[in-house]
């Protein structure tokens, strides 16, 4: 497993992009439509360079050989109020590889470089009742809920996405009922009401 570094990018993005055509070649919604053309992958992540730079964006590979086979991606979140969770996304594994436990093997690494930098809650969503779903749930990701029809397939059909969260380190949610605003922003209603 390997964390990389903005330069590293260059020298992995033809990897990344075949990993990447493969995935929606495979019928994984992944954000892209098939076919998908390795010029129009690679572009995609060679795209995520500032990202990087700007560490805004963790970005792991996984190698059989010489060859990036997965990949996995951490989004930091960018305000003040969510320094505690980020985005988990691109969690790809080519078709020749599976069943080595990579997928797995990458998510526990997603997750350890979360709670090196103070993440605490992992937010993630993918295409319901896809073999993600089932991995997502069978490593302990808890489902927040699905939005019918939210994405397109690679064939363009759309699809329920199921959104998951993952608390990490014995994280505690301390403030798990709804705020309640009046009318001005504030609770002023509730005072009212009393």
């Amino acid at each position: 497993m390997l964390l990389l570094r903005p330069d590293d990018l260059p020298a992995v993005v033809d990897d990344l992009a075949e990993l990447l055509v493969d995935a929606v070649a495979a019928g994984a919604s992944v954000g892209f439509l098939h076919p998908l053309r390795p010029e129009a992958a690679r572009t995609w992540w060679l795209g995520l360079e500032s990202a990087l730079a700007s560490g805004r964006l963790l970005l792991w590979v996984v190698r059989a050989g010489e060859r990036v086979v997965g990949t996995v991606q951490l989004r930091l979140a960018d305000y003040d109020n969510g320094r505690h969770r980020a985005e988990l996304a691109k969690l790809i594994v080519h078709r020749d590889a599976r069943g080595r436990g990579l997928g797995r093997a990458l998510l526990a690494a997603a997750e350890e470089g979360a709670l090196a930098r103070g993440v605490t809650l992992l937010l993630l969503d993918t295409e319901s009742d896809s073999p993600a779903d089932a991995l997502y749930r069978s490593c302990g990701w808890i489902e927040v809920g699905v939005v019918p029809g939210h994405s397109r397939d690679p064939e363009g059909v759309l699809r329920a996405t199921t959104f998951f969260r993952r608390h990490l380190g014995g994280a505690v949610v301390h403030d798990t009922q709804p705020r309640h605003f009046g009318p001005r922003g504030d609770r002023s209603q509730e005072a009212d009401s009393n």
